[in-house]
């Protein structure tokens, strides 16, 4: 039974995954040191790590392995110690595809803070040389740029990279002092650049696509969640064992079906009702393994949980002393104060429905508990619910 069970859930947390909802944009700010690798004419350079260069892109997941970022760039170069004296600006943009290295290598089995992205792509550049040489409005070029992104996630939406950038020119009319370039004409490594900044997500959700767990690792840890509560199920079936050693399966099943069928269902088990009836089903409903579940920002019940209110209101019936609780919950999207009030409404709905079958008012109460922040994103569906607690 409980293979069958889980097996069942597999393939509902199959189908959740799919609907994932995470932020696909975001912004990349950063800036750095830089170092010409080449051209230059006899008696320029610079030094090794040179301050002066920044950059501003703009990126776009497609999903959560691959993206497109449109990037633009700024160096500044001058004289290193003992060199001739120059001075240049360099302005870049570039189109360059995005690979989430991270989600592709499954980081999220192992860590949750740190990433891995790797770039590359075209784009246009302008060398503008102001000394020795003024080339006027600079020498257009066309860019080649490949580079890594580690990133430390700070929060859903901020996280911190260093970026390690090297940029490829097809030839150069100009050396960076402003000379005529003498060299081959050969596609050449030309600038390297190391970048700190911050990348900014943007948009409504609180996950972002470079942070997202992967879809395994989330079934993993939701099953072993799902095991934890079925072995503390089968232990409150094992203490009804303890005592008789003869139990059978007629008396199993009497503690799960004696008098909470619908109506108008036969009851095969009606004539052997024990006290621990009561104590096992108030156990079931108090644990959570009874539930009332609803679709995304509605209040009104899904109808395959329906059979979760009517065993409340049957076991309210036969047990006119208990007083029952129920408690609201909305999943993480959206605003924090709306889902408040959502889940107070959806508490209230199944308050409406028990009053309207016939259990008295003053016999339930209802409250928001908010947002249930204790599954994945992937698992949202099980945080739109309405859960018991039997006094």
């Amino acid at each position: 039974m409980k293979k069958i069970f889980l097996g069942a859930l597999i393939c509902c947390f199959t189908i959740s995954v799919n609907a994932q909802e995470y932020n696909k944009w975001s912004l990349d700010i950063g800036a750095g040191v830089t170092e010409i690798i080449n051209p230059l004419s006899p008696g320029y350079k610079t030094d090794a790590l040179s301050l002066g260069q920044a950059s501003l892109g703009v990126r776009y997941m497609f999903n959560e392995k691959f993206g497109l970022r449109l990037d633009v760039g700024y160096n500044e170069f001058k004289e290193g110690k003992n060199s001739l004296p120059f001075k240049s600006n360099y302005y870049r943009t570039s189109l360059e595809g995005v690979v989430n290295a991270g989600n592709v290598l499954n980081f999220s089995s192992w860590t949750s803070r740190f990433n891995l992205l790797f770039h590359g792509g075209l784009g246009m550049s302008n060398l503008r040389t102001i000394t020795p040489i003024d080339n006027g409005t600079g020498e257009p070029i066309l860019n080649m740029i490949v580079g890594f992104t580690p990133q430390f996630k700070l929060s859903n939406r901020i996280s911190l990279f260093l970026d390690a950038s090297a940029i490829f020119h097809d030839y150069q009319d100009f050396t960076f002092d402003g000379a005529a370039n003498t060299r081959a004409r050969e596609i050449n490594a030309s600038i390297f650049n190391t970048s700190i900044g911050v990348n900014i997500s943007l948009g409504k959700q609180k996950q972002n696509a470079d942070f997202l767990q992967n879809e395994d690792v989330t079934i993993i840890n939701d099953l072993e969640d799902i095991k934890t509560r079925l072995n503390t199920a089968e232990n409150v079936l094992a203490g009804l064992m303890v005592k008789n050693s003869d139990t059978d399966n007629t008396k199993l099943m009497t503690e799960l079906d004696t008098r909470y069928v619908r109506k108008g269902e036969e009851n095969k088990y009606a004539n052997t009702i024990t006290s621990s009836n009561v104590d096992f089903i108030r156990e079931l409903l108090n644990s959570g393994y009874i539930n009332v579940y609803f679709n995304t920002n509605e209040t009104t019940i899904q109808q395959g949980s329906l059979n979760s209110v009517n065993y409340l209101k049957q076991f309210m019936n036969d047990n006119p002393s208990v007083n029952a609780l129920l408690i609201g919950y909305a999943d993480e999207t959206g605003n924090e104060d709306k889902n408040l009030q959502l889940s107070e409404n959806r508490a209230k709905s199944v308050f409406e429905v028990l009053v309207a079958a016939g259990i008295d008012p003053n016999r339930l109460s209802f409250s928001g508990g908010g947002e249930d922040t204790s599954v994945t994103t992937k698992a949202r569906q099980f945080a739109r619910k309405v859960t018991f607690k039997i006094k």
